[in-house]
Formats: structure tokens, sequence, C-alpha cells
């Protein structure tokens, strides 16, 4: 089975430093802005350096910043007694180990500003629309990329992205009250991200989420979606395509379909080969009747085809036996990765409902 995802330089986490207590060893610049941002994810900062070591920049963030409090002396290693984070500032590699060495004494996981080989964690670079919060590493690797990406991104998510955040926070008791778990929740969930890349949520929004929660608490979302995965390219990918991969909870794939296309797939959803399901068909399930199975009780399943595959009928079986089921089904035609003859353009198809590609398949 491959991999849900390829291998990782680093492991991108996020901590949760609300009312928690960090120390900063150095008063520069550079220790100035690690302490901003520290107090900005809501830590309660002890800045330890010498009076004449304090930056114009850390004494102005000390005064305006109440969660940021200046000792002026060297740090100590009791300092980092109960600490959730520590990071320094150090003048050499002999006093970036002292400091790292008694930030492992005391369990805080530590960073040495340029010193890489002194550092548990990094920071990245960050796209803010709290409570979203987008971290970029390039492990160090290349940090000016890393900013490039940033500006990238930054163009992309739109400044009301935060708005629906905190919308969604807010719902989160309410949905999980009123939705059950699964499917029901999902439905609405998509449906509030979907209108997170708009304008900002009107301020009568809530009448509009109330229609949407009654909406998704009685209807039925289970459905097949028979996915063409084109040639192999990732890149090649439908926008529709990658949607259906990412709101499966069962995806159905042919042995050859590349590793980067089960990559860009919702990460909880069970991946199955075709060729397992045939294996054990004996015993177990067929593939037709796992589809079957897990879209009666109201999932999404993915049937992941190579190449165009459904624009030319190699689904036609299977979506016939489904629809007799009663199982809606849907299909997302993949890049073609030659010339071939075009039925399907000459039936007329629209990838929308699987019934009506049935039918215009068997005419053609």
């Amino acid at each position: 089975m491959p991999a849900r995802i390829g291998p990782l330089s680093v492991l991108p986490v996020f901590l949760d430093l609300a009312g928690k207590r960090a120390v900063v060893a150095g008063g520069s610049d550079a220790a100035a802005w690690k302490a901003e941002l520290l107090a900005a994810a809501g830590a309660h900062v002890a800045v330890c350096a010498p009076d004449e070591e304090l930056s114009d920049g850390m004494r102005r963030l000390a005064a305006c910043q109440p969660r940021v409090l200046l000792h002026e002396r060297t740090w100590r290693p009791d300092d980092l007694d109960g600490a959730s984070v520590a990071l320094a500032d150090a003048g050499d590699g002999d006093e970036a180990a002292v400091f790292h060495a008694a930030a492992r004494q005391a369990g805080a996981p530590c960073n040495v500003i340029d010193k890489p080989e002194f550092c548990d964690f990094q920071f990245g670079a960050i796209v803010n629309r709290s409570p979203v919060v987008i971290g970029i590493s390039t492990a160090g690797a290349a940090p000016i990329l890393g900013q490039a990406i940033r500006r990238r991104i930054e163009t992309l998510l739109p400044q009301a992205l935060a708005d629906w955040a905190t919308l969604a926070r807010r719902l989160r008791d309410r949905v999980s009250q009123r939705l059950a778990a699964g499917p029901q929740r999902r439905a609405f969930w998509e449906w509030l991200s979907e209108r997170a890349f708009g304008p900002a949520p009107a301020p009568d929004c809530e009448r509009e989420v109330e229609v949407w929660m009654r909406s998704a608490a009685s209807s039925d979302t289970g459905r097949v979606t028979f996915v063409g995965a084109g040639p192999g390219d990732p890149e090649l990918l439908t926008l529709k395509a990658v949607r259906a991969l990412q709101a499966a909870d069962l995806i159905l794939f042919d042995e050859h379909v590349a590793d980067g296309v089960l990559e860009l797939a919702r990460r909880e959803a069970k991946r199955v080969a075709v060729s397992t399901v045939a294996a054990r068909s004996g015993g177990g399930k067929t593939e037709i009747e796992l589809m079957a199975a897990t879209a009666g009780d109201g999932r999404r399943v993915v049937r992941l085809m190579q190449g165009g595959g459904v624009a030319f009928g190699n689904a036609v079986d299977e979506i016939s036996a489904l629809e007799a089921a009663g199982i809606a089904c849907e299909i997302v035609p993949g890049v073609s990765a030659g010339i071939h003859p075009v039925p399907a353009r000459r039936a007329g198809l629209r990838p929308v409902d699987g019934r009506a590609e049935v039918r215009a398949l068997r005419r053609a």
C-alpha cells in the first residue's frame, strides 16, 4: 500500500502557548522578534539579558507588550524551570551548547537563533488568518524561498478567512450537539468552507447557518464518485477530482495510480487497492458490494481509475449496479494522455450525474 504522505524533512506542529511561560535569553533585535511571536501566541515571556545587551527594539516591545517581562541580567538555569519553550540568541557555540543542555534538563523545547544544531524546533514563515495559522518551513535550506511562498499564499487567502474561522469556532459546539459525527457534520463544514474564500460572513448569517444545519441533518450524503486519475501527473488532476478525493471516506484505486495522486486525498480516508478487493472476493465483499455498503451508510466513496478512464465507458457496469442498488453516482473524467476516440463528446456527456453518463455511453 502506498504511504499516505511522502517523507517529511521536519514535522509541522503547532504549540498552544496561551497562558504558558516562555524564556528568551538575549536582548537583540532578533530575540525581540521571537519574543514578540511568543507573546502573540499568548505566552508570558521572560527576557533575560544584561542592560547593555538590550536593543531598542526589545525595550520598545517590553514597554508596549504586557506579556513580555525584562530581567536585566544574564540568564540562569533555574530561569528555565517550568518553561514551555526556551529561546536564546547565543554569542558562540559554547554558550549555545550550555543553553541547549539547560533547556533539555528543564524539559523545554529549545531554539537557538541561527544555530540549527542546537534547535529542537524551527520558526517558519507565517501566514496569519488567526485562528487559521499557516506555517511554512524549508528546513533551513532556503529561507528566502519560504518567504516567497508566504507572499504567494497571502495573495490567495482573503482576510475574511479569519472571520469565517472565528464563526466556525463559535459554531463548533452547536454542530456537535445537533449533527451526527461523520457525513452530516462534514457536509455542513464543507458548506461553510466553500464560503470561507469569499466575502466575510454577513451579520445575519446565523439564519443561513440554521437552514444548512437542518439540511445537513436530514440529507443522505452517501455517493460514489468515479474519478479519472489522468496520465499520472498529480498536477493534471481537475479541481473537481481533487475536491472529491479530499471529501472521500473510502478510496478504491487502480494499482497503477501514481502515489502523488493519492497523496492529494483526505488523510483519514481508507485506501484500498482494487486488486486487493478482487483477491479476497471469494470470502469478502466484491468491489461493487464494498462501494454500495459504504455509500449506503451515508459515506463518500471515490473509485479512482487510471487514465481518462470513466470518460470512455470503463465504469458502465459498476454505475449500473450501484444505481440499481439506489446509490447516487457521479463521474469526474480525467485528462487523457493522448488522442483517443471521443464517444463521450459525441454523446454530449456532462460529468455531473452518473445516470446520464450511463445512458449516453450506451448510446455511443
